[in-house]
């Protein structure tokens, strides 16, 4: 091929190098303004996934909570859909701060449950979500008790000397702490310990298929055997069929989460409850 036709492909490869571009930039400020739409209209809820315990998979020991926001038809948008391009925004703020205040209204409502909320290590310096998570406490003490804050590796290591500040002052109160997708970033051990965290929920990248994947049970044991260490509670996420099951119980896993389990739902056990008694 001579070198006008070696041109000729460049341009076409580029032309749809842009196209490719302009629609993904396209899509992702659709997404934004979606969700900034719903923010402003409050047409957010929350979705609720149990975490059973793995020696008992008919116990729940507590719920995770995981913000969706409604579009303009009314469908329920993931999160995974969105969050990476708004979590580091005014946006991603503000929506952490609708899931606080409605996780702490679902565990005031709801005092037989224990709840999980994710956070981020910039929530910490927000003025509305900190109003929230004191107005919360104030108003149920017993909430205290009963909430986990998840926050994920990344985050966390942004500022670990505020987060490790943070959690020492809502220890005081009963709060959990739980470090969400631990592997996937790079937490030195000094760090780990000066922590403190209560539950240690390990990546869905080592847990998935794990049953098939040897490279992944070596990983995983040395996850469980840190966490036995700092007398830290383990999560397995992602459990998506027996097989992964039985085998990260066998391995000490303290609990299990997965759609084997169950999906996340906007309609947990005690809204249908609340329903049919409504009914009778």
């Amino acid at each position: 091929m001579g070198r006008r036709g070696q041109g000729k492909w460049a341009d076409i490869a580029d032309g749809q190098h842009n196209a490719l571009a302009f629609a993904v930039s396209s899509r992702d400020r659709n997404v934004v303004d979606m969700v900034v739409d719903a923010v402003k209209h409050r047409q957010v809820l929350l979705a609720y996934q149990p975490v059973v315990q793995a020696s008992a998979p008919s116990q729940i020991a507590f719920y995770e909570s995981l913000i969706r926001v409604l579009d303009e038809t009314g469908r329920i948008i993931p999160a995974k859909d969105f969050i990476s391009e708004i979590e580091n925004t005014e946006v991603g703020r503000i929506l952490d701060s609708l899931a606080l205040e409605k996780g702490l209204k679902t565990l005031s409502d709801q005092p037989h449950i224990r709840l999980s909320i994710n956070m981020s290590a910039r929530s910490i310096g927000y003025q509305r979500w900190m109003r929230a998570l004191k107005t919360g406490l104030e108003r149920d003490p017993t909430v205290g008790e009963r909430l986990i804050l998840e926050i994920s590796e990344a985050s966390a290591m942004t500022v670990p000397e505020l987060v490790i500040d943070f959690m020492s002052k809502m220890q005081r109160h009963g709060i959990a702490f739980a470090l969400d997708e631990f592997g996937a970033g790079f937490t030195s051990f000094r760090h780990l310990k000066e922590f403190y965290f209560d539950i240690l929920k390990i990546d869905g990248q080592f847990t998935r298929g794990i049953s098939a994947n040897s490279d992944n049970q070596v990983i995983t044991s040395a996850i469980v055997a840190i966490a036995q260490q700092f007398e830290m509670f383990t999560v397995a996420g992602f459990v998506d069929n027996e097989a992964d099951a039985a085998y990260l119980s066998s391995k000490g896993i303290d609990c299990l989460q997965g759609y084997y389990f169950a999906a996340p739902t906007v309609r947990p056990p005690w809204m249908i409850d609340n329903e049919q008694q409504l009914q009778a």
